[in-house]
């Protein structure tokens, strides 16, 4: 069942993802060569909690950290260690959290130092798929257009779109329905409604879309080895056209 938000709800849970937004913005500081991805997560929760806010990941369903850190070939839910980022890698930064009954969820994707072109342009195509997803994201058009957008910008620039996982409803709960695909039919999937929360998070892989999980059970990586990039918004839809509550303003 989709819940639909109060407008106060909403503003709860503009004030949960912003935070998110403050941690992923000061992250982007943090992300460069010689960095270990363990520094990023403890780095992560300490100012969540500063802000009063329990990390949304660690603990959900067994997960061990508050941050996801996924590492080129990684497309989710990859696990901080002491791995050390170089020169050249990119890394996908999930990051969500608690506060005052509503959950935020946003996700960002980084070059670490310089990367490849290729490297760089599937950052750039992933999250201008993002935004095209939101584009669509107005009460009266149908899940699908969503989906369509996202895979349209991806594929156009001769990337995939992961199949395997997809976005979802978000607020009180950290996953709501309904699930958002990021490929599919524009004229198919429920109606779009004043007071969804949708979290819109296009993974986009530079090669085939087949994905596996690796045996620590959480890390999805690219069957084919290729990189792979991420980007995620908790969106409002109004009826003003949609919200993007995980943003700093």
């Amino acid at each position: 069942m989709v819940i639909l938000k109060l407008p106060e709800e909403i503003e709860k849970a503009r004030a949960s993802n912003r935070i998110v937004a403050e941690v992923l913005s000061k992250l982007r500081e943090k992300v460069k060569p010689g960095v270990r991805t363990k520094d990023l997560d403890k780095f992560a929760e300490e100012i969540a909690a500063k802000r009063g806010a329990k990390p949304a990941f660690k603990g959900y369903r067994g997960f061990p950290h508050a941050l996801c850190t996924s590492i080129n070939e990684v497309v989710v839910h990859g696990m901080p260690s002491e791995r050390v980022l170089v020169e050249g890698d990119i890394i996908g930064l999930d990051f969500g959290v608690y506060y005052r009954g509503f959950f935020g969820d946003a996700t960002i994707t980084l070059p670490v130092g310089k990367v490849a072109e290729k490297a760089a342009k599937l950052i750039r195509v992933t999250e201008q798929s993002l935004y095209r997803g939101i584009e669509q994201a107005r009460e009266g058009n149908r899940l699908g257009a969503i989906s369509a957008a996202v895979q349209a910008t991806v594929e156009s620039a001769g990337f995939s779109v992961v199949r395997d996982y997809v976005g979802h409803g978000v607020g009180k709960n950290l996953h709501e329905e309904p699930q958002i695909p990021n490929f599919g039919k524009k004229d198919r999937g429920i109606e779009l409604k004043d007071g969804m929360i949708l979290a819109i998070e296009p993974m986009v892989n530079e090669k085939n879309y087949s994905v596996k999980v690796l045996p620590d059970g959480w890390t999805v990586v690219t069957e084919d080895g290729s990189l792979s990039a991420h980007f995620e918004h908790s969106v409002a839809i109004t009826d003003n056209g949609p919200d993007i509550l995980s943003k700093l303003n």
